[in-house]
């Protein structure tokens, strides 16, 4: 559980991400009069990042609450969440209910009063998710759907064996093979989260949860040996996949796995991310590793907050998400590839899919695995875009890393220090 802190920096933050999306406001308000006011007692209006399968999983669940309770739900889908959401809050038009992916929001719309407690408990929610979403003991958001990034994913009808997992085999195979890896960083306002993840897997794995967190801490510099050499590596892996990859969207950079022309044979990242299709087979079209022989995997986690008060539809919805027979309908949608952080909803709830059951076990209490939340969702906001765009120059060449972790250490500097103890990051699912 963490401690409250006080507002003030992160109340700057958001005024200066207003300008950047003060064009949205004329959208936010019409549609705040949809949802949270006195006389829309029977509708609640949600903020939602999804799209595609992601989204018709998500709303399946949506329109059985709506059968199954009478109350209407609007929906609002925006990829810029993170702008929309802080333009709406400084507007004074929140929507009810919103997704937020970053510790850090959770902490700092919490500390503004933007962001009101729940009155619920998280208990059936394993560690580190149900901690990061308690401020100062109190339940601020539920971890609504889960990912596990710390993944290598391999054609095994292609290929045959697994791919390795020790680094110096992953960097000789990207020598064997220089165009191996299916590399896309391109993703609208967060281009830079795929290869700032990769890194962030890397560290990781070579300096340990303790490394981990002193880094996400602050108290391992960006341009200390231990984080340079995490970049480098990447940079070794990826080898001549990084060709192009700054202006290659991600989810086209993960097709080129699939038959029957594909064009490279492995992918990093989460099974949500990776846009499979009903026509390739789990466990015999696609397949994955964990990134980690240690299993010390990075995990996210989309959470939903309550943004207005007085308004009990929003509360039965967010209550509703909450409960274990929510998240079963959710993770058991097609296509949806959603994964359940609640330790009461067991890999026999997922559809007929072997893989995602297997990512699921992951999760689950004494599955062997330590999970740590992922380094972009935790660091403040102005740190983690600034990552993102250190990773795209690094990949095109147009800086020299020292000078980008260097500027990367004069961002953080000029933050607050994070609300979240370090300890708090990383921690076996129980």
């Amino acid at each position: 559980m963490r401690p409250a802190r006080n507002g003030g920096p992160y109340a700057r933050a958001l005024a200066g991400r207003l300008v950047r999306a003060v064009l949205a406001l004329g959208l936010l308000l019409t549609a705040a009069a949809c949802g949270g006011g006195s006389g829309a007692q029977q509708r609640v209006t949600i903020m939602v990042p999804w799209s595609g399968a992601e989204f018709r999983a998500f709303y399946q669940v949506v329109k059985k609450f709506e059968r199954d309770t009478g109350i209407g739900v609007d929906v609002q889908v925006t990829r810029a969440t993170t702008q929309q959401l802080d333009a709406a809050v400084a507007a004074h038009a929140p929507p009810d209910l919103a997704v937020l992916s970053s510790v850090g929001a959770i902490d700092g719309y919490a500390a503004s009063g933007e962001l009101h407690p729940l009155g619920l408990s998280l208990d059936g929610f394993v560690e580190p998710f149900r901690g990061l979403a308690t401020v100062g003991g109190r339940v601020y958001a539920v971890p609504v759907k889960a990912d596990v990034k710390s993944l290598i994913w391999y054609d095994p009808a292609a290929g045959g064996s697994a791919p390795p997992q020790r680094p110096a085999d992953l960097r000789q195979l990207s020598q064997r093979d220089p165009h191996a890896w299916c590399l896309g960083l391109a993703s609208g306002p967060t281009s830079g989260w795929p290869g700032a993840d990769w890194i962030a897997d890397i560290l990781l794995g070579r300096n340990g949860t303790d490394g981990y967190e002193q880094w996400l801490s602050g108290g391992l510099p960006w341009s200390s040996a231990k984080v340079t050499a995490a970049w480098t590596a990447w940079r070794q892996q990826v080898a001549d996949s990084v060709s192009g990859a700054a202006a290659t969207e991600f989810a086209s950079a993960a097709a080129g796995m699939r038959p029957p022309h594909p064009t490279c044979s492995l992918a990093h990242g989460g099974l949500a991310a990776m846009g499979f299709t009903a026509a390739q087979t789990p466990g015999r079209d696609y397949d994955y590793v964990p990134f980690s022989p240690d299993r010390r995997l990075e995990v996210s986690a989309d959470f939903v907050g309550m943004f207005t008060t007085g308004n009990p539809s929003a509360t039965a919805l967010l209550r509703y998400l909450a409960t274990d027979d929510a998240q079963r309908l959710w993770v058991n949608q097609p296509l949806g590839y959603a994964l359940s952080a609640d330790s009461r909803v067991k890999p026999t709830a997922y559809p007929d899919n072997p893989v995602q059951r297997r990512i699921a076990g992951i999760l689950q209490p004494h599955s062997g695995s330590t999970l740590c939340f992922s380094a972009a969702d935790v660091l403040q906001p102005d740190v983690s875009a600034a990552f993102y765009r250190a990773v795209l120059r690094y990949t095109t060449g147009a800086e020299r890393l020292a000078d980008l972790l260097t500027g990367l250490d004069a961002v953080q500097h000029a933050q607050p220090r994070s609300p979240v103890p370090p300890a708090a990051l990383c921690a076996a699912p129980q």
